[in-house]
């Protein structure tokens, strides 16, 4: 039952008629690194490292050498997986580029559209296995501006996403970030699907329409094979407090605004805002602490009432001679709900191994 839920949600490009979203390539939304999954996701005024290829390319001119990182993690019990790698360095002293490649699967789903031969039998020979993938990969590009502290980046991707051998597509967007910090403060903005990110779907019309036969009494059209996502904007500021020479802590609050009225906290006709909120206590930059909530979700209740969920996170993170390991728990399900996730990354600062 699991994987045919999660069949739901790669086909659902598929359930409304119109082209235009407000739900669309939603595997590019979940995030990256566990540093960020710790603190919430409440990241784009601090990131500043390889995996701001992400969450703000603007962040990519901190970086002072070449940068890597890799990431995996699994949802729905191991149903789902999820991986990531990026790379990024330096072009000049205030450039920089980076490329990061995305994917989330599920993989060995039963296809039981032909489970029934043509006499009306059950026949479980008939029952076959196939994947459903979405696929994205990044480039970016940092430049820091002619005014002082304010830095500015681009991400062009480009998804493939496939569902077995019944539909795949290709599509094509473009994200844009900006960062400006003082001495304490830090501001970033970015936003996502900018040219309204477009997936052409290719569907196997024999497929479609053995499927659409194979139950009676029903009349399915086609869908439609043009899909565009809608543009998002989030907004992020960071404080930073220095305790000694040894511990810092960094606080974040991001809004993440999407222009549709969904069930967030905060929620209208014109514009829905989903607050996270994070924290990082670091011990001379090298051990890490972190905890953060976002996913703030009103839901009704089965007596009518109404709900508000709430995703908690927690991370650590351990940094030594350039490399850098992370963990982050995070509830998917919600604070009353028990599909934590497990999420591992690692980064490495290629500058340490050139002395």
């Amino acid at each position: 039952m699991k994987k045919i839920f999660l069949l739901v949600l790669f086909i659902s490009p598929f359930a409304n008629s119109q082209a235009l979203r407000n739900y669309s390539n939603e595997f590019l939304n979940i995030g990256v690194d566990a540093a960020a999954f710790g603190m919430g996701k409440a990241v784009t005024a601090t990131t500043n490292d390889v995996n701001s290829i992400y969450w703000n390319p603007a962040g990519l001119v901190n970086i002072k050498d070449q940068q890597g990182a890799i990431m995996h993690a699994e949802y729905f019990q191991g149903i789902a997986k999820y991986d990531y790698a990026a790379y990024a360095k330096p072009i000049s002293n205030n450039s920089a580029f980076g490329i990061s490649f995305i994917r989330f699967s599920v993989d060995d789903i039963l296809n039981t559209t032909e489970l029934i031969d043509s006499q009306g039998e059950i026949d479980f020979n008939r029952v076959s296995l196939f994947n459903a993938s979405d696929m994205a990969l990044n480039i970016g590009y940092a430049k820091k501006m002619l005014m002082k502290n304010f830095d500015f980046g681009v991400n062009a991707k480009i998804v493939h996403r496939r569902i077995g051998d019944f539909a795949s597509s290709w599509g094509f967007g473009l994200d844009a970030g900006f960062q400006y910090q003082t001495k304490t403060y830090k501001f970033g903005l970015m936003l996502r699907d900018i040219t309204t990110t477009f997936n052409a779907w290719s569907i196997d019309s024999d497929t479609f329409e053995s499927i659409a036969n194979a139950i009676p009494g029903q009349n399915q059209e086609e869908p439609e094979t043009l899909e565009l996502t809608k543009p998002k904007l989030q907004f992020g500021v960071s404080r930073l407090f220095e305790f000694g020479h040894d511990y810092k802590l960094t606080t974040a609050i991001d809004l993440n605004m999407r222009f549709a009225e969904t069930n967030n906290i905060i929620s209208t006709s014109a514009v829905s805002v989903d607050p996270a909120i994070g924290f990082q206590m670091a011990y001379d930059d090298m051990i890490f602490l972190r905890g953060g909530v976002n996913n703030f979700q009103k839901f009704t209740d089965f007596d009518g009432g109404s709900s508000l969920s709430v995703e908690p996170n927690f991370g650590v993170g351990f940094r030594y001679n350039g490399i850098q390991i992370d963990y982050a728990l995070s509830n998917i399900g919600g604070a009353s709900g028990t599909l934590f996730s497990n999420v591992f990354s690692v980064k490495v600062d290629f500058s340490y191994f050139r002395n």
